[in-house]
């Protein structure tokens, strides 16, 4: 299925990069995982309706959408621009119209990833190389000391994950690799179409 139909399936508009008009060392141009590296990603990568996940850096949501639609799990968006942020809220308004049952929540957020206050229950993070390092180490640290608040597992999903992330995980976090999802077709052109996840007990 092409970017667009799936666009169309879920009622919403994701697809383009944006770049920012200030840009900022800090923060990464918006640009959606491909829809089929998600599904290389749930094909191998299994979770339960009690899983609350949180993408950070959501941009128009389509991570959110589509593990909510197709995996039926409780997903929160966190994104810092207010525009980006629009276009996800009118992507949900869209997108309820057809879901009008469901026991899973999807909700945006629009505030620094840093800043984000992680929920007890919520344990599976994603991560499109939103913003750099320094960033990324702010909110690993924020998602742990959440674990020592409420002890649970707690999962860290990478797609594309430069060198940094994976380094300052693997050296500086209990963080331990659980298993690498390749993206086929895409895989084979670019050894950074994949997905690490990362598991920390």
């Amino acid at each position: 299925m092409r970017e667009q139909d799936h666009d169309r399936l879920l009622r919403i508009k994701t697809a383009g990069i944006r770049e920012w008009q200030h840009q900022s060392a800090h923060y990464n141009r918006y640009e959606a995982t491909p829809y089929m590296a998600l599904e290389a990603l749930f094909d191998e990568y299994m979770c339960t309706s009690s899983d609350r996940f949180v993408d950070f850096g959501c941009g128009k949501g389509r991570f959110s959408f589509y593990i909510h639609h197709h995996l039926h799990v409780s997903v929160t968006g966190v994104e810092m621009s207010g525009q980006l942020y629009q276009e996800a809220l009118e992507n949900q308004g869209r997108y309820m119209e057809k879901v009008k049952h469901s026991r899973a929540s999807i909700r945006f957020e629009q505030i620094l990833a840093e800043e984000y206050e992680v929920e007890s229950k919520e344990n599976r993070f994603y991560f499109f190389n939103p913003f750099s390092i320094q960033i990324f180490q702010k909110v690993i640290s924020n998602i742990l000391l959440s674990v020592e608040n409420h002890p649970r597992s707690v999962d860290v999903i990478l797609y594309y994950p430069t060198p940094e992330y994976i380094q300052f995980l693997e050296v500086n976090t209990a963080f331990e690799i659980l298993r690498e999802v390749r993206v086929p077709e895409l895989y084979d052109q670019n050894s950074n179409e994949r997905f690490l996840i990362y598991r920390y007990e």
